[in-house]
């Protein structure tokens, strides 16, 4: 096991990672950027240091600055966390490199599924179905309108690299086709460097369904069942739950056994996240593989009844996982809704500042994983998440009660959040039937 971990992360996921390290034993090493200088979080670790200014290229991203860091705090392992350099190839080369583990998967495996081109020829020879559309990366117009015309419109254009809705455009007809291709590329290129894109069939009102995974370096691999992500705003998720509501038990168990033959396919190691598109007529389709632990992790921490972030560093220390497919059952239902510091009633403009009060909601199955506290200083330089409720009952209704109940409880005076949004949310007849997409927040609560 791992004597010393560095935690190449800030924030919510930083503190939880901490957590989880002290409970195996395991010292810490944190860093920070000045905008983060002196959040309390910090304290819990055994080291800290500052590796920058406040903006993510001059600190959190500077590879240069975290090896060093790492180095000085003699640790043995890296963990990126999420966001940041925790899909970086090169971030987890260097680590390798440098003789310090990289508690995710292998580069190779990472570069192979960070690319969704790439990901897809994997899923096609592991008989995982994907989205009908382009066969690799569109190289002119011409080939675009030949690819569409052969699918049909609507189109869907992907950017190859990154994620986060950047890249992404709907086109309906040929002159839509054209514009969106252009504007496609050019925000591929600034957000990734990356100006590649592939276009595939607009699936109207899907599902978003993502199935968790794990696996160690023994040939062993399992799935966690599936997390419903579809409450999304511009393709941001807002509220996850698991199970999926109103998912047939037989489509289930297909998608579950398709994300393991897809891992097992790209001899993928450590914890990661096979993501699926489902239509109105239960069809999955794999639209890519999140290399890395997911914001929405606990969600399935509170069904499964497995610490995700310590099965991360034993499989990375080279444990067997203690578990087969078999030992791991669904046990009620949970809900996660991200509270972001931003304010619903001015189109969700971001909301930094600080934080006066703040009253956490308890009670039994509710937990709530945050960083935040009164006095706490909001950042306006990185994402605007300063926390994430989780509840966990025997059933979906008892769920949805009492989420609601523990936003009710929330109090963060200050700043403004997204909490009253949730809550609107998950009393709407849609959410409260299941009968959800990835575009039913924005068709009917924000016209």
């Amino acid at each position: 096991m791992f004597k010393r971990i560095l935690i190449a992360n800030r924030g919510e996921i930083a503190l939880r990672i901490i957590r989880a390290c002290r409970e195996l034993g395991i010292e810490t090493v944190a860093i920070f950027s000045e905008a983060d200088r002196g959040s309390q979080y910090l304290d819990l670790a055994d080291e800290a240091y500052c590796v920058g200014p406040a903006k993510s290229a001059q600190s959190y991203l500077r590879i240069d600055q975290v090896i060093s860091a790492a180095e000085v705090g003699n640790v043995d392992a890296i963990h990126p966390g999420y966001g940041f350099l925790s899909e970086n190839a090169h971030f987890n080369e260097v680590c390798r490199s440098c003789k310090i583990d990289f508690i995710g998967p292998t580069p190779e495996a990472m570069k192979a599924l960070g690319d969704k081109n790439t990901a897809k020829a994997i899923a096609r020879e592991a008989k995982v179905p994907v989205v009908p559309g382009s066969d690799g990366l569109i190289e002119d117009e011409a080939e675009a309108m030949r690819v569409a015309h052969e699918i049909g419109f609507p189109v869907l254009i992907k950017a190859t690299a990154g994620g986060g809705g950047k890249g992404m455009r709907v086109a309906s007809n040929d002159l839509a086709l054209s514009s969106a291709l252009q504007q496609a590329r050019k925000e591929a290129q600034a957000a990734f460097g990356n100006p590649g894109v592939y276009l595939e069939k607009y699936i109207l009102k899907p599902r978003h369904v993502e199935v968790q995974m794990i696996a160690d370096h023994h040939g062993n691999a399992v799935h966690l069942w599936e997390r419903d992500c579809s409450t999304q705003r511009r393709h941001q998720k807002l509220i996850e739950e698991s199970p999926a509501s109103n998912l047939p038990a037989k489509t289930r168990q297909a998608i579950c056994e398709a994300a393991v033959r897809l891992i097992k396919t790209a001899n993928y190691t450590n914890a990661g996240t096979v993501e699926f598109i489902v239509d109105q007529d239960h069809n999955f389709y794999f639209i890519e593989v999140n290399a890395r632990i997911q914001v929405e992790h606990p969600v399935t921490e509170m069904v499964t009844g497995i610490d995700l972030i310590k099965s991360q560093i034993r499989v990375a220390a080279g444990e067997r996982l203690p578990f087969q497919q078999s030992d791991i059952h669904l046990r009620g239902c949970a809900i996660e809704c991200r509270i972001n510091a931003e304010n619903p009633a001015k189109n969700f403009q971001p909301s930094p500042g600080k934080i006066t009060q703040m009253f956490v909601p308890g009670g039994r199955g509710v937990r709530f994983d945050s960083h935040a506290h009164p006095g706490y200083v909001v950042p306006a330089h990185y994402d605007s998440m300063i926390g994430k409720l989780i509840v966990h009952q025997p059933t979906r209704d008892e769920a949805i009660a009492c989420m609601i109940r523990a936003l009710d409880e929330l109090r963060v005076e200050g700043i403004a959040t997204t909490a009253s949004f949730l809550k609107e949310v998950l009393q709407n007849v849609h959410f409260v039937e299941g009968n959800i997409d990835t575009t039913f927040v924005e068709r009917t609560m924000l016209q």
